[in-house]
């Protein structure tokens, strides 16, 4: 079991559910609940062969992908420090089914709420079933709009979003990425996303180093990017 007063504090910061627990509920949360370390590349979550929970994340970063039928992962989205995985559970919420995968990023330390506790908890709460409801629409809207830039937006378009939306979440104008790991976010060969760098790096509106994109030109990109970014 997790540290009781720690967990309790992340409960009452990001649950909105918890002040409508009864006292029995609020126990039953925290016995079921347990602090989890995963190593970076560690398989956290395996499609339809797993269901561990709902997963809080304290430190790291988490990724959410699916697989196409030759293998090719597609990344859906990310969780980072603060976020709350509820499709590790979605076996406890009826008519909700996604084979989806997730990695750990990092060194990643999670509260893991058994899937057999929050399911009494979803079951017996409407307010707790509401919640999760309405979290796994929020990531349902997160994998559709992955999905239509990977079917609808030229690949120039989508490293300009995806330059932007990174620097808009680290508050900078830094992308401390490879060309390989912005290629598996976007769901896009290694080849594209250096050939499309090579490219924007020759316009000026970024500067490439090793490891490390800058912008330069945040406006030509926007400009690219059009309204498509979500910021």
């Amino acid at each position: 079991m997790a540290n009781t007063q720690s967990a309790t504090d992340l409960f009452i910061q990001h649950f909105d559910f918890w002040p409508k627990l009864s006292a029995e509920e609020k126990q039953l949360l925290s016995e079921n609940t347990k602090i989890v370390n995963y190593s970076k590349g560690d398989h956290v979550h395996q499609g339809p062969l797993d269901c561990i929970g709902v997963v809080f994340i304290k430190s790291g970063q988490l990724r959410v992908y699916t697989l196409s039928e030759d293998g090719r992962e597609v990344t859906l989205y990310r969780l980072f420090a603060d976020d709350v995985g509820i499709l590790t559970a979605s076996c406890a919420l009826e008519y909700l089914t996604f084979d989806v995968y997730i990695d750990a990023e990092e060194d990643t330390e999670v509260l893991l709420t058994e899937v057999a506790a929050f399911r009494r908890l979803a079951e017996a709460n409407t307010d707790v079933r509401c919640y999760a409801y309405q979290l796994a629409t929020q990531r349902l809207s997160e994998m559709l709009w992955k999905m239509q830039q990977v079917l609808f937006l030229s690949a120039d378009r989508r490293l300009a979003i995806f330059l932007l939306e990174e620097t808009e979440k680290n508050g900078g104008d830094e992308v401390h990425l490879t060309h390989e790991q912005i290629a598996r976010y976007m769901g896009t060969a290694r080849e594209v996303v250096s050939r499309l760098v090579k490219y924007f790096n020759q316009e000026g509106w970024i500067k490439n180093s090793r490891g490390c994109i800058t912008i330069i030109k945040r406006d030509s990109l926007q400009e690219l990017a059009g309204n498509q970014v979500d910021m």
